[in-house]
């Protein structure tokens, strides 16, 4: 028996893969015929090569919230999700526009705040984000770039319609799961790959190191630019360690540097090197004690003057977490046709915030259809779904909302699109909910977006939560080429 043969669909529920008949998609005959040429046995057999391959190179990440304190390989399904070039090419363009007018917001939010002053935003929801940062007004970023990393997490509806479920600004993280993943993938089953004209996603680190150079304060050649990471106990170390590696750059603690006459400094065995640009994947929180958390032992003390200063550029820039709050998230579209006199090209998910009366008062009556979600969390934590909540899960969440209702956002349950999913305890192919996490870098030459993505999976049948943390896993993401 071929590995799709027993594949069904759920019900009113996008399949990524197949249509409501069971066809492949258009445009996907070649690729599902590669996949489907070997048995289920066959797969298995594939699968656990590629498990076996990730545990070899390290691929893991850690649970903040684990007693053990254990790192746990994270768990990839080698059964692609497929995108065709077209609807590709739209969610790019999509993608670009939404990136530049958020680049604009920050770039207003912490200079003339023109979207404040005209009412297009609510002054209040955004000067009391948690993440806003008032001691950056006036500080324009160099190069005026601010958003120089991001990933944007997509779901599709049952419709078919991709839609954004919240902008990621500060420091996304996941990518180097999607170059490991297509390694693995490629090593395991070369021909299907090839057969199936996939688009490279190889580029990504030789494109970050451009992006990172492009807003440096001298030329690409004499600039120095560093990895910093809050070090190995920190839950994406891998990825801090592979990117440093994959681009050629140091990867730094903050012992490692220091700041002298408003300049940053690398500690080197032949003296100190200057420092032009930071890929930072420290929180902004613990990046310089003069500034922030005066007890962190993980920042550069000084290093926020330098970068006013503009003898530093800092990627991404602090502050951008206002951007992402889940309750300016409700403007954004706002925000598209304040700076750029443009419609939103991408949908995004109906969102009542809390903070606005009439929008509590309906959450408050629906509580029971809504997921809740708190606007300064993330990873899946402090959320309420409601068709799968308890009454008491529900009088717990309408206490909190009531107390602090700028704290809370709610949507409606969508049905995630789902994807072929290998199964490991059955031996078939089943359908299990996914979203995307596509990466756009942003230099002083504009957005370019990865071909692909991480695509994460709900590997638990019945589950929405597709965050590792919380027992999700991954995909590849195969953007046909044209």
């Amino acid at each position: 028996m071929n590995l799709f043969d027993s594949y069904r669909g759920l019900p009113g529920v996008w399949d990524e893969l197949f249509d409501g008949e069971g066809r492949p998609r258009p445009g996907f005959g070649r690729a599902v015929d590669a996949l489907d040429s070997r048995t289920a046995l066959e797969f298995g057999r594939c699968q656990t090569l590629a498990e076996r391959a990730l545990l070899n190179q390290g691929v893991t990440f850690s649970v903040y919230n684990d007693d053990r304190g254990t790192e746990k390989i994270f768990p990839v399904c080698l059964l692609p999700r497929l995108i065709s070039a077209v609807e590709w090419g739209k969610l790019e363009e999509g993608l670009r526009q939404r990136l530049r007018a958020l680049s604009m917001f920050l770039d207003d939010v912490y200079g003339e705040q023109r979207i404040l002053a005209e009412g297009r935003l609510p002054r209040e929801l955004v000067l009391g984000a948690k993440h806003y940062l008032p001691i950056l007004r006036g500080i324009t970023a160099p190069g005026r770039v601010r958003i120089h990393v991001s990933g944007i997490d997509l779901i599709r509806d049952p419709s078919g319609t991709f839609r954004v479920l919240e902008d990621n600004l500060r420091t996304p993280s996941g990518v180097s799961y999607v170059l490991e993943n297509r390694v693995v993938t490629k090593r395991v089953m070369p021909r299907t790959v090839d057969v199936a004209r996939v688009q490279r996603v190889e580029d990504y680190p030789a494109r970050l190191a451009e992006t990172l150079a492009s807003v440096s304060p001298v030329s690409a050649e004499e600039s120095t630019i560093v990895v910093l990471t809050p070090g190995p106990y920190n839950s994406a170390y891998f990825e801090h360690s592979f990117l440093a590696r994959t681009m050629g750059l140091e990867l730094v603690e903050a012992a490692d540097l220091f700041v002298d006459e408003d300049r940053v400094w690398l500690r080197t065995t032949y003296g100190p090197r200057r420092v032009h640009v930071v890929y930072r994947r420290t929180d902004e929180a613990f990046l310089d004690p003069e500034v922030f958390r005066k007890d962190s032992m993980l920042g550069v003390p000084g290093i926020m003057r330098a970068w006013a200063k503009g003898n530093v550029a800092l990627a991404n820039a602090p502050g951008n977490g206002v951007a992402d709050d889940k309750a300016v998230y409700a403007y954004v579209p706002e925000m598209v046709r304040f700076y750029l006199a443009e419609e939103p090209l991408l949908e995004q998910v109906q969102t009542w915030v809390c903070f606005r009366d009439d929008d509590r008062r309906y959450v408050l009556e629906h509580l029971a259809e809504m997921v809740v979600k708190a606007v300064d969390e993330a990873g899946g934590y402090g959320m309420l779904i409601g068709p799968q909540s308890s009454a008491a899960e529900r009088d717990a969440f309408r206490a909190k909302i009531q107390a602090e209702p700028r704290r809370y956002v709610a949507q409606r349950l969508i049905e995630l699109s789902t994807c072929p999913t290998w199964d490991k305890g059955s031996g078939r192919v089943v359908p299990r909910r996914v979203d995307l996490r596509p990466y756009s870098l942003f230099g002083k030459n504009g957005a370019w977006v990865l071909p692909g993505g991480l695509t994460r999976v709900a590997l638990v049948e019945g589950s929405y939560v597709v965050n590792s943390s919380q027992g999700g896993g991954s995909k590849d993401t195969w953007v046909m080429k044209p």
